[in-house]
């Protein structure tokens, strides 16, 4: 058994935070199995404010990362199957 230590608990951080802002400075980069809010409108064929009235509703979920919206790709599908 393997203990973690504060230190080893910054040093993961510390790599999370420089991996996310690498994509942050290229916005080409992206996180596979994810697609940003233009891409799923595009998919979607709707508006700012009807993919907000999804994501409210929780129809479909998403998660922020450093002011970026993400939503996973198998849950748009979901969602546009259903559609």
């Amino acid at each position: 058994m393997e203990l973690l230590t504060k230190k080893d608990l910054l040093e993961l951080k510390n790599e999370i935070m420089g991996e996310l802002k690498k994509i942050q400075g290229n916005p080409s980069q992206q996180i596979p199995g994810f697609l940003k809010s233009h891409q799923v409108k595009e998919l979607l064929n709707c508006s700012d404010s009807k993919l907000e009235a999804l994501r409210k509703s929780g129809k479909l979920p998403c998660t922020k990362v450093i002011g970026t919206l993400y939503y996973k790709y198998d849950e748009v599908l979901k969602l546009f199957n259903n559609s």
